[in-house]
Formats: structure tokens, sequence, C-alpha cells
């Protein structure tokens, strides 16, 4: 029923557009909307989002692919497309305790196009641009055009970087997003990351199968499956977001041999229902791409109207765990603030602990109890024979305790 609501959409939006212009992400990029004036010949906004559109446009740019402005509810403004694309007024106010730089990425920067954050692996800034601006987005300082595009000569001092560090061993290329890069672009990128002996994985960050699915086109499919282990993470939010394009996006990777993961974002009002979050998560296994993480809203200026208060994420998988295949469950992760790095949450199954048993509450309420074991001792005798001598453990760095 959707796919048939679309179509008529897609053509009362663009009328002269044909198949083959619509199927080309080139065309779908010259023809995004990206002004309040454009915007408004498309979609009649509510007095919140004309107010957002004007008193944002020196913050944030707006930009919306015809593909994805054509998946739009015009007559319900908490459609959930409407609301990632199109800004409303309280985008324009940043609140205390919003940042900047939530993530604390920038004092990870050794050079322009690297953040590294965590022991083994970096971040790797291909590009500053999008085919949608969400409007929830927390390298906004980056994709806002501010800082300038990444050239080739901070590319190459970010692959230089990367020979140099032999600790790192995976590299997320995102951004912006990498594949708006032309494919022998993106091509010529990944050979150099994959030419460092070091580097065991690559992923890809991107919004394309969501807001520009055409452009996952066979050459790219083909392209990515030449450096696995290659990873595509991608970002679904909502269930409206899963269309036959998309579906074909996906599954044109995988088929391919290219995983995909979903990054979902809990967001207030948009998709902060466990019925709205069970839905996409069952879609997304549907299009063989697996439920990797739950996002709590990062604490970027402008989206507090978004956040979700943290027992709204925990509540939703506690719904969830049980009631579907744990294949749809997610980790529900926070990103603190300032660059402390993922931590998870979940529900506390545990009613009580007594002697040498644990009391659990299962999915229904009921209660078990499962018995400790007598014998404790979780050394491993065959890692010296297969690892050698015992490794190191990394050191914990003492806690810091905030005031």
């Amino acid at each position: 029923m959707f796919r048939a609501l679309m179509q008529p959409r897609r053509a009362q939006l663009f009328p002269g557009a044909t198949d083959a212009e619509w199927r080309d992400w080139r065309w779908q990029l010259r023809h995004s909307v990206r002004s309040l004036e454009e915007l408004e010949r498309f979609v009649q906004l509510t007095d919140d989002e004309r107010a957002g559109c004007i008193e944002t446009r020196g913050i944030f740019r707006l930009g919306i692919s015809p593909y994805y402005l054509s998946l739009i509810d015009p007559d319900h403004p908490f459609c959930p497309v409407r609301m990632q694309s199109i800004p409303v007024r309280a985008e324009a106010r940043a609140r205390e305790g919003e940042l900047r730089d939530p993530l604390g990425e920038d004092k990870h920067r050794p050079v322009r196009a690297i953040v590294h954050k965590y022991p083994d692996r970096v971040l790797l800034l291909a590009l500053d641009h999008c085919s949608v601006y969400c409007r929830h987005c927390t390298r906004r300082r980056i994709t806002s055009g501010d800082e300038g595009g990444i050239s080739r000569e901070e590319l190459q001092e970010a692959v230089q970087y990367l020979r140099e560090h032999r600790e790192v061993r995976d590299v997320l290329v995102s951004g912006g997003d990498p594949l708006l890069l032309s494919t022998p672009r993106l091509v010529e990128l990944l050979e150099e990351v994959r030419a460092v002996p070091h580097v065991e994985i690559i992923r890809i960050g991107t919004r394309i199968p969501v807001c520009l699915p055409m452009r996952v086109d066979d050459e790219l499919a083909a392209a990515l499956r030449r450096f696995a282990p290659l990873f595509v993470v991608t970002h679904f939010n909502h269930a409206r977001e899963i269309t036959a394009e998309a579906r074909e996006a996906c599954e044109r990777l995988v088929d391919r041999g290219v995983p995909v993961e979903n990054q979902a974002v809990l967001m207030r009002r948009l998709n902060s229902s466990a019925q709205a979050i069970k839905d996409l998560m069952q879609k997304c296994l549907t299009m063989r791409v697996r439920p990797y993480y739950l996002h709590q809203m990062d604490v970027a200026e402008g989206l507090e109207h978004l956040r979700t208060p943290l027992s709204q994420g925990v509540e939703i998988l506690r719904e969830l765990r049980g009631w579907t295949s744990g294949l749809a469950v997610p980790h529900l992760a926070v990103d603190l603030p300032g660059g402390g790095g993922k931590v998870t949450l979940q529900p506390d199954y545990v009613v009580e602990k007594r002697g040498r048993e644990t009391v659990f509450r299962n999915y229904r309420g009921e209660r078990f109890a499962y018995p400790e074991p007598h014998e404790t001792d979780c050394s491993v005798p065959y890692d010296e024979i297969f690892y050698g001598a015992s490794p190191a453990l990394p050191r914990r760095e003492k806690l810091r305790v905030l005031p």
C-alpha cells in the first residue's frame, strides 16, 4: 500500500521526471530542494516549519533529495521523514548542556580528516556533504560546510596517519556521506586504506540506502566487495523509509557479499515507541540488514526537542526482548558527551542475589532462579599455548569523578 501511495506522490511532485532521470542519483542531487522558497513549492509548511527554515538558515544546511521528499506525508507534521528533513523553530535554539562538538571529536583529530578516540579504530572523514541534511545530525559543525570541504591533500594526510599508527585495525569511513564520492574516487580512497597492512576492517557509514538508494548500483556494489572485510553501516530510523527502492539497494549490497548493519537514532515523537522500533528492526531483518545500535540522541546544539529520557530507550528494549527475535533487538547506546565514548544500557532483569543463586525476572515478569556453579576458576589454560606469553591487558585509566 505504501509503495502504491509513493508513485502518485512522485508524479505529483516531479511530473516532468522520466524513469531514467528518477533512477539517476546525479539527477537527484541536481534537483535537491535547498531553500525555503523551493520547499514551499512541494510541501504546505506549518508556521513552525517555515520559521524553522528561516531561523536555521545561518546554522545548518537545508537539503532534501527528490526521492526522500516524495516519502513525506504532506498532511501530517509528525511524519517521521518530514521531521528528519524539515527544520522547526526549536532547532535554532541551543539549550543548556548542548554542545557544538557533542562527542568530543575535535580534541581527538590529530589531522583534519581523522578522529582517533578509541585504541584500535579511527573515523576517517571523507567529505562534508550529504544527500539529505538530517535535522538530527550530530556532526553538523562539519556537514554545515563551516569548515570547508575536505581536500585530496587532507585525505592523503589521513592515510599517512593510518600507516604510521600500527594500533589501528578498524577504519570507519564517514563524513558527510562517503558514497557521494564518484565510484572511481571512492575506490581510489579505499585502495589506499586497504593497502595499510595492519588495517583489518573497513566500515562505511552512510544514509545513501535510505535517502538516495539509486546511488547503490551494480558498479558500486561490486567495487565495495573488492575491499572485504568491508561493512556498510546505514541509518534507517523509521519503517516509512523502507521502500522498494531502499530494499533493492540493501539487497544489492548483501547479494554482492557486503554485509549491511543499521544504526537508528531514538527521537522523541518520531520513533520513540516500542511499536515503531520493533517494526523498524523487523523490517530491516527482512532486507537482511542487521539491527546494530539504537542511539540515544546526542547533545548537539538545537536538538533537545528530539531527545528522549534515557528511561524511554530502556523501556523500549524491555518491550522488545522476548517479544521478538533477539536479532531484532539492537544495542541501546549512549555516546557520552564530551568524548567519553559509547556505553550501552539495557533493562535490569536481576531481582535479587542470594547465597549461590541469582533470581531473575523474565520478559513476562515471571521469576526464575539461576544456580551458581561450585567451581569458579575461569582461567583458560590453553591461552598460553595458543597465544604464547600472556598478553598484557590494557591498563584502565583512573576514573575521573564528575562534580
